[in-house]
This record gives C-alpha cells, sequence and structure tokens, in this order.
C-alpha cells in the first residue's frame, strides 16, 4: 500500500495491516532541517515584489519542501499550506505536488468554516454580538458555509486534493469557549453541513481542535467527520475512553503529548508515544501523531524519539 491508501484505510476504519498511518498536521521546523522557511512563515510583501519567474521558483521550493519533509519523516498525508493561499495559488500547489510524487501522498488543505475561538482581544466583543445578534451569527455562519462549498466545489473540478483539515479550534484545556447549548445552535449544524457537503462532493474530512473536548465530543462526533484531531492530553481527552466510546464510529488522530514533548523527561514523551499507540491502534481507525503539530521551538530530538517509538512498536502482525 502506498502511503496514501494506508491513510485512507485508517480513515475508513477498515481492517489494518502494517504500519499505523502517521502524519503532522505541520512540521514546523523546517529551517532546522532543510534550511528553509516553512511555507506559512513567509512574507505576502515578498510575493507582491516577486516577477511571475520568481514566482514559479517560489511554488516550486514550496511543493519540495512538503515532500522532503513527508518523505524525511514518514508522513502518509500532507497539509499542504499554499502561500499566498488564494484559490489559483492554492490549486497550483495541489498541481506541482502531484505532478512531483503522483498519488503517493494524501493532499488535505485547510477547510473549516464554522465559528472558532476569538482572538483575545475580540472575545468579549464576538461573544457579546453572538448572544445579543443571533439571527446575525446564524446569516454569518451560513455564509460561510456556502462560501466553502463553493470553493470545494472548483477545487474538485481542478482535481488532485483528497480532503479538508477543519482547523476551527473550539476549546480551551477547561473546555469548549461556548457553552454547549450555544455551541449547538452556532457550531455544530453548520459543521454537519459542512462536512456532508464535503462527503457528497468525494472529500474527506478530518475536525482538528485542542483543548478539553469531551463537553462536545458527541456534537462533533455526529457531524461524521472521518477523523478526529487532536485528541489533546492536555485538555483532558483519554484516547483510551474516546476510542472505546467512539472507535466504532470516526477515526482518531493525535494524543501524544506536546507538553511533555517540550517540557517532559525522554521518558514521559516516550510513554505518552506508547500509550497512544496501545490505545489507538485496536482495530484499526488510527493514525499516530501528536496532540498538536511540530511547532517552532521543539526540540527535533524529541520528535525522532517518539517516531522511533512508533517505528518499533506501531505495527500490526
Amino acid at each position: 500500500m502506498t502511503p496514501r491508501h494506508r491513510f485512507i484505510a485508517a480513515l475508513e476504519r477498515r481492517p489494518p495491516s502494517g504500519r499505523v498511518p502517521h502524519f503532522e498536521l505541520v512540521f514546523f521546523l523546517t529551517m532546522e532541517v532543510f534550511g528553509k522557511v516553512h511555507p506559512s512563515h513567509r512574507q505576502y510583501s515578498q510575493w507582491m515584489q516577486m516577477t511571475e519567474a520568481e514566482r514559479e521558483l517560489h511554488r516550486d521550493d514550496i511543493a519540495d519542501l512538503h515532500l522532503a519533509t513527508a518523505e524525511r519523516f514518514e508522513h502518509d498525508a500532507i497539509f499542504l499550506h499554499p502561500n499566498p493561499g488564494t484559490l489559483e495559488e492554492t490549486c497550483r500547489l495541489i498541481d506541482k505536488v502531484r505532478q512531483k510524487s503522483g498519488d503517493t501522498y494524501f493532499l488535505m488543505v485547510h477547510g473549516d468554516a464554522t465559528f472558532s475561538i476569538p482572538k483575545g482581544t475580540d472575545m468579549m466583543e464576538w461573544a457579546a454580538w453572538a448572544y445579543e445578534h443571533p439571527q446575525e451569527a446564524h446569516d454569518l455562519a451560513r455564509r460561510r458555509v456556502d462560501d466553502a462549498l463553493e470553493r470545494a466545489r472548483k477545487l474538485k473540478t481542478n482535481g488532485g486534493l483528497d480532503g479538508f483539515a477543519l482547523c476551527a479550534d473550539y476549546c480551551f484545556n477547561n473546555g469548549p469557549f461556548l457553552r454547549p447549548e450555544k455551541f449547538r445552535e452556532l457550531v455544530t449544524p453548520y459543521l454537519k453541513e459542512l462536512i456532508a457537503g464535503y462527503r457528497e462532493l468525494g472529500f474527506y474530512t478530518i475536525k482538528h481542535t485542542d483543548g478539553n473536548i469531551m463537553p462536545i465530543i458527541e456534537d462533533l462526533v455526529s457531524c461524521a467527520p472521518h477523523a478526529l484531531h487532536s485528541l489533546d492530553p492536555q485538555g483532558g481527552v483519554d484516547i483510551a475512553d474516546v476510542k472505546r466510546r467512539y472507535g466504532h464510529r470516526v477515526a482518531l488522530i493525535g494524543n501524544v503529548n506536546c507538553g511533555l514533548l517540550d517540557t517532559g523527561t525522554d521518558e514521559e514523551a516516550i510513554a505518552s508515544a506508547r500509550y497512544a499507540l496501545r490505545h489507538g491502534m485496536p482495530g484499526g481507525g488510527y493514525v499516530f501523531s501528536t496532540s498538536n503539530c511540530i511547532y517552532t521551538g521543539m526540540r527535533l530530538s524529541r520528535y525522532n524519539l517518539i517516531l522511533d517509538v512508533w517505528r518499533r512498536e506501531g505495527n500490526y502482525h
């Protein structure tokens, strides 16, 4: 099986074989590993000053960097980060990665349209608006879903894309940013419609949110994403519990504790990786991943440490 096929098999919760699939939502340590700035950290002002020849080199460089990361760290899927993130440049990047790698990797882009945690400076104002002007909030939520599905239809016509990572964060470590009943009013129906629309177009969906999702996990699962990411242990999410309760309905991605990779001991990082594998693997439907991403400042040695655990112990027999 190709990496792409392994990843899809996990998303579809088919009987497992071989090694557990692996990917990271983002790998930001590209400067340390490859001597190149991550695509999402590049300045739009530079793009605006480029000639078309320079832009083409920039596109190739981004595609090559995504592929080098996937090959180096054995990722089965790639979350593409076009820069700039226009529809045209997104299509160009998908095309380039497909031309360079064929169907080797599962390709996804960001595709969430639902309300996420507002910026700290805007949180009080947003919350007051959502509670005081519910019809405006619903109208905006509807337009955002409609726009996202229209974009998806255009990406479908372009071809080459496998799915979407839905990266609206809903939760802090102590729970959702909206009370569950308000979440069910302003987010759940629109998330459900968005995912249903993506599925109808033939796309896979991975719903990402950090933090303590347990008060709203039934809402998330009821929206029928193919997988949940990141199953954040720093938010009290226990993959053993989630697997037992929901593993027959949705694939699971993540749960290796990023906090321990940063501040814990080697032994604690290894134990977290083992726990995620031990409880995520049974019956398939699991993708090995950290509980967030490989972010700027994380020690590369720690990532390599948990990958060693995955290579040794993340194998079906």
